[in-house]
């Protein structure tokens, strides 16, 4: 689901030369898995002989790893279209539970129904001042042995956009955020009652139909622009990776910043008694008909409206000056969809715990895909499954983990994490009192090294990936990164760690992922991670994501599998093994502070902008900058930003920050020990608790399913995320007494977690 841009690691660079990055490299590799210096060295949660004994299981997971298995299950996982409730996906869905009953998984195969439309109708006409038909298909290309079968792929739409037949005037809207509108109006410009059409990319693609709706529009059309991923970069598919012509980008139009999974059983499992909701109770459905198009489709459109030329910054790569609208340009837009159930089929395999069987580590990624999926996500799902089998060979040698391993794979993430959602919804009072953590994969590529997540498991991350050979430099992957970072640029703070040899910071996770309701509504601790940033882009949610299509732009030489392999390995089977679970509550405590500072910055930023702003205002700059002969609307003056009262979050940030280094010491002082069981299982449980403890169950404002009061999806943004979510969005959206509210209710859940670190501690100081 997630698209190229959205993660820390894909923003570095494409197109990087591997030389410059590996003459940037540190000039002295880390030690190989298996030798004496790595050996020697410490591991975070581990006692030393605990840690030796780690590493040579890791060496033994590498050997098991085979680059031409994983290329064979890419090759088979997409040789046929697999969205929800098709015979490709059932047929994988077969293949993965066979897979893990083999190796020696309790495997269970969980079925959920839910909501699922596909297209019946879908139309698209310019009805004045010309007449043109949209062609809303996307061609086979010569050459690529892995497309199709054609009869087995969906056609190009939009999932959960409603049903309808409306007519109106065209407006061009650029990316379709809430910031477009406010530019449109300053023009003078009103989209109420009208089509309107917007470009790709900013923004998650449900958004724009949202925002429009918002506005009175009648419909949403929204096209793919050659400037985002078209021939603005280079040769489009088949001759080069991107996207041509006559490609579509599909997907959900779902509102997840409500809510993610089965649109009509919000917060419960989709199973069979389960109460529904009448679909036109169902808030995460559109309330604008809406569906997407293709560049060469959308080009006779953009041509037939009139009106004020777009500003520079809304012009995308089409030869032909964008204008605004509205009209003279009608549309006429028609789609209908069969509402039907349709089942999606979760792969569920356990590997039982030897001493702590009761507290489990699970390893997630999707197996469902809009079409072939060979990059979303069969690219992560088959490393995920040698992965799986590295570690079954493992255990029939004679090994076992403490804690228990499971390996989920689940469909139906693609329309709107349904198969992850229902499983967390159904299973959740268990996932609760079991679950250390989730670590998920969706999609990988060539590149570099990239994590988001709880910043608890920071540390271990970082150390888990430093002894991993970079496949095409020799360096290892961390040294790659932040030979990249240290290039090309990143965040300060990412910039700052490459340079000092630091930790390199996790990115904060909004959604996009299967990720989603575990971390953000059930409160577990959860890592997101893979490679990426060299890889040329053009088939994102279309028929051209191939394996063909793959193995020529994206991974050319399948290279980064087997690392992907390694890295979920090793984050899997350390935190099973742990003699003390790896979570460093200081470094959380510490990120959870900085965000604190951002927020109380952002209401200094709005008030110095908004008191300037209505300065010019009352001066009469924007009356006078207006050419009469031009529409030109003056804004109206803003409400002041008030001085919100802080000082709570400043107190609970500081009472954070202090539990978090009493835990930091008493973990100290137990280095180089193990602890008995009993202390070892009330360990675990304590720190269970941690991650649930920065959760609340009434949920943020206006979303109550999101209960995580520190990583939430922005309400307008989707994927991106919005940390202290509650605070930050009622300041951006000038909610000025919710604000206050809010900042009390985020200081009392930080004050609640602060306990919950205490009671971690407390554990440690009395063995």
């Amino acid at each position: 689901m997630v698209k190229r841009g959205l993660r820390a690691a894909s923003c570095l660079a494409l197109g990087v030369s591997l030389a410059v990055i590996a003459a940037a490299a540190d000039p002295v590799a880390a030690p190989a898995p298996g030798t004496a210096a790595a050996g020697a060295a410490p591991m975070l949660g581990f006692t030393a002989e605990h840690a030796a004994a780690q590493r040579a299981l890791e060496a033994r997971l590498d050997a098991a790893l085979d680059g031409k298995q994983i290329e064979g299950w890419m090759r088979q996982l997409s040789a046929r279209p697999h969205h929800v409730g098709s015979p490709g996906g059932r047929a994988n869905t077969d293949l993965i539970a066979a897979l893990f009953r083999e190796w020696g998984y309790e495997t269970t195969v969980e079925r959920y129904d839910v909501l699922f439309p596909t297209p019946k109708e879908r139309v698209l006409e310019l009805v004045e001042p010309s007449h043109f038909v949209a062609a809303l298909e996307e061609e086979a290309v010569p050459g690529d042995s892995t497309f199709g079968p054609r009869e087995e792929q969906l056609p190009p739409y939009n999932a959960y956009s409603i049903d309808g037949d409306v007519t109106g005037e065209l407006v061009y809207v650029n990316y379709g955020l809430p910031a477009d509108y406010d530019d449109l109006a300053r023009r003078g410009i009103d989209v109420a009652g009208k089509i309107v059409i917007a470009r790709y990319g900013a923004s998650w693609r449900g958004i724009k139909p949202k925002v429009a709706a918002e506005h009175g529009a009648i419909g949403c059309i929204i096209y793919s622009d050659p400037a985002e991923d078209g021939y603005v970069h280079g040769d489009p598919y088949p001759k080069g990776p991107w996207r041509p012509a006559h490609g579509v980008q599909r997907g959900s139009v779902a509102d997840i910043p409500l809510y993610a999974g089965d649109p009509l059983t919000p917060g419960v499992a989709a199973v069979p008694g389960a109460k529904r909701l009448e679909r036109s109770q169902a808030k995460t459905l559109t309330r604008i008909p809406v569906l997407p198009i293709s560049a060469g489709d959308a080009q006779p459109l953009l041509a037939a409206l009139a009106g004020p030329v777009a500003p520079e910054k809304w012009r995308g790569a089409l030869p032909q000056p964008y204008r605004l609208g509205p009209g003279p340009a009608k549309v006429h837009l028609r789609v209908a969809f069969d509402w039907q159930l349709h089942p999606v089929f979760n792969v569920v395999g356990k590997l039982r715990g030897r001493e702590l069987p009761d507290h489990w580590v699970m390893r997630g990624n999707q197996h469902d895909a809009w079409v072939n999926g060979a990059y979303d996500s069969v690219s992560s799902e088959a490393p995920m499954l040698a992965e799986a089998r590295a570690i079954a060979m493992l255990a029939k040698s004679g090994w076992r983990p403490r804690r228990t391993i499971v390996y989920a794979t689940w469909d139906g993430e693609e329309p709107g994490l349904l198969g992850s959602t229902e499983h967390v919804e159904l299973h959740r009072a268990e996932l609760e009192r079991k679950l250390v953590a989730y670590l998920n994969t969706d999609a990988n590529a060539r590149g570099f090294v990239w994590a988001g997540g709880s910043h608890a498991l920071e540390p271990m991350f970082n150390e888990a990936v430093r002894d991993i050979k970079d496949p095409l430099t020799g360096k290892t992957v961390m040294e790659r990164t932040r030979a990249a970072i240290k290039v090309f640029g990143w965040t300060p703070e990412a910039e700052a760690a490459a340079e000092s040899g630091a930790d390199l910071p996790l990115d904060p996770l909004g959604s996009g992922s299967d990720f989603t309701p575990f971390l953000q509504h059930l409160g577990v601790a959860t890592l997101y991670f893979g490679f990426g940033g060299e890889e040329e882009f053009g088939q994102y949610h279309s028929s051209y994501d191939t394996f063909d299509h793959y193995r020529r732009f994206v991974d050319p030489d399948l290279a980064y599998g087997v690392p992907l392999a390694q890295v979920g390995g090793r984050l899997t089977m350390r935190l099973a093994e742990a003699d003390l679970l790896p979570f460093d509550f200081q470094r959380l405590a510490k990120t959870v502070a900085g965000y604190v500072e951002e927020v109380k910055k952002l209401a200094a930023t709005m008030r110095e902008e908004t008191a300037k702003e209505n300065g010019r205002i009352r001066d009469g700059i924007y009356a006078a900058a207006c050419d009469p002969k031009k529409t030109c609307v003056a804004p109206q003056p803003k409400e002041p930003v008030p001085f919100l009262a802080f000082a709570p979050l400043d107190n609970a940030a500081a009472a954070l920050q202090e539990a978090g280094a009493r835990h930091s010491r008493a973990v100290l002082a137990k280095q180089g020990q193990a602890l008995p069981p009993a202390a070892t299982a009330a360990y675990d449980a304590a720190v269970i608790a941690v991650e649930h403890a920065l959760t609340r169950p009434q949920g943020l404002p206006g979303r109550p399913w999101y209960t995580h009061e520190v990583y939430a999806p922005g309400a307008y943004t989707g994927y991106a995320v919005k940390t202290l979510p509650a605070v930050r969005e009622a300041i951006e959206q000038r909610k000025w007494a919710e604000a206050d509210a809010q900042i009390a209710v985020v200081a009392e859940v930080l004050r609640g977690a602060a306990a919950a670190f205490d009671r971690a501690t407390a554990v440690l100081e009395a063995r």
